[in-house]
């Protein structure tokens, strides 16, 4: 939304929004544009906030003793932003190529970018999981 209300009036009548081989091959209108790019926006801020409300909420069954699990729920609510950024670059792309003729790197090394990014923490959480449960099993083990 910031990004829109700092580029809005610097936006043609007609914005480009796909590209073949780094020419414009597609435009909408300027109100069309917007309107479909806050759509998905909306969308996944709302579905981030409905799963950290419901993680929220489930805290007060979890476990009182510190897992790793209640470190891991709420983590898991933000991985719903990881795509708003995917659209966010997008976004940024379309509106600088639209008012200054600014091209970036293409979308999908940026998506790249960012689900190796959520991979890599998802996976980091997960072998940390896995290592905390084989303690707890080599503990009760011992006792």
């Amino acid at each position: 939304m910031i990004l829109t209300a700092v580029f809005y009036g610097q936006l043609p009548g007609q914005v480009a929004y796909h590209f073949e081989g780094g020419t414009p091959d597609r435009w909408l209108s300027r109100g069309a544009f917007i309107a479909w790019l806050m759509v998905p926006q909306v969308f996944f801020t709302l579905l981030a906030y409905l799963v950290v409300r419901v993680v929220l909420l489930s805290a007060r069954y979890w476990p009182t003793d510190d897992t790793i699990l209640k470190r891991l729920l709420p983590m898991m609510g933000n991985m719903a932003g990881l795509p708003q950024a995917v659209l966010t670059f997008a976004i940024l792309a379309i509106f600088l190529y639209n008012a200054y003729g600014i091209e970036l790197i293409p979308l999908w090394i940026i998506a790249v970018i960012i689900m190796a990014a959520g991979a890599g923490v998802l996976g980091a959480f997960f072998f940390k999981v896995i290592r905390e449960a084989r303690r707890q099993r080599d503990k009760s083990r011992q006792e």
